[in-house]
């Protein structure tokens, strides 16, 4: 069983862009780096241009339900930042939690 735990530092975050490899799509940009312990750690990030606050906690929300729902297909000891790109903008769970996925399978970190 994998155990999840949120990204919080803003040195953390800093460390995931500079070391960890980046892939995007039409809504998302996923920064993944091995963090050397046996637990993920997952980071959002949203810039105030794609919503208001309601909107870009719902972002948020999804983004980590979409995860923990798929939580079980994903290798562990990874640091994984999702960022918003201005795109996603309104859009509703069901495309969030496809873009998610489809750069989960692009990194290849599904087991």
């Amino acid at each position: 069983m994998i155990f999840t735990e949120g990204l919080k530092s803003n040195s953390d975050f800093s460390r995931a862009y500079k070391e960890g490899k980046s892939k995007a799509n039409r809504y998302l940009v996923l920064y993944v780096r091995e963090n050397g312990t046996e637990k993920n750690r997952l980071g959002v990030s949203i810039s105030k241009k794609v919503g208001n606050s309601v909107y870009r906690h719902y972002f948020k929300r999804c983004v980590k339900e979409s995860y923990r729902l798929h939580e079980e297909m994903f290798n562990s000891g990874l640091d994984i930042v999702v960022l918003a790109r201005n795109s996603a903008k309104g859009i509703k769970y069901s495309d969030i939690d496809s873009a998610l996925m489809h750069l989960m399978r692009i990194h290849k970190v599904c087991s």
